[in-house]
């Protein structure tokens, strides 16, 4: 299913339906600020193996994932006072910060080193999914910028894919804050002048 939502005024009635679809276990396409990426519920296991099989990703490389603030990111890592300021002076935005993960998180989404990817991208449809679901998704890109191209290109893999118009693929910019040790392991779409 391909559902068109308003990027600037997301309706709250179609982000039920997406939320409704996670909720039972759904893989869903959405637009961030960086591209558009596959997703699920954290917490949903089976639904997460999808992703892998889909992307055919090696389950020891864990995906990242969205949380809907600076509030939410506190649920799921270690975050440190150097790291919130630095995490508050950016977010939202194309940035990933690598942080310890709590013990909410999936072992399945964790790395060796107990770590984890963490985004709040600056894009109204996939914050209003986040908060509407109440817990983070998982963010995997996908490579096309088109909705109507991936619609047709996924549209047997996926239970939705939402149409937030085009968006050119650029990543996001990785940046490390374990141990309160900034550093920038990916230049992306993100200024890094503020570290």
């Amino acid at each position: 299913m391909l559902l068109s939502i308003n990027p600037d005024n997301p309706q709250k009635r179609l982000i039920k339906k997406v939320v409704e679809i996670l909720d039972q276990g759904g893989l869903i396409i959405y637009p961030t600020d960086t591209f558009y990426g596959i997703g699920c519920d954290l917490f949903n296991k089976r639904s997460i193996r999808r992703i892998y099989q889909l992307k055919r990703r090696p389950l020891t490389k864990p995906f990242s994932f969205v949380c809907a603030d600076l509030k939410d990111i506190s649920l799921y890592a270690k975050v440190s006072n150097d790291a919130y300021r630095i995490m508050k002076r950016s977010l939202p935005g194309p940035y990933t910060f690598i942080l310890e993960g709590t013990r909410l998180v999936p072992k399945l989404m964790l790395t060796s080193r107990k770590t984890a990817g963490i985004r709040v991208p600056n894009n109204k449809i996939c914050l209003g999914i986040v908060k509407g679901l109440g817990r983070p998704i998982i963010s995997t890109s996908v490579t096309l910028a088109d909705p109507s191209d991936i619609h047709e290109t996924y549209a047997s893999s996926v239970n939705m894919v939402i149409d937030g118009g085009v968006i050119s693929y650029e990543p996001s910019t990785v940046i490390s804050l374990v141990d309160d040790n900034p550093e920038v392991i990916r230049e992306g779409k993100g200024e890094i002048d503020f570290l």
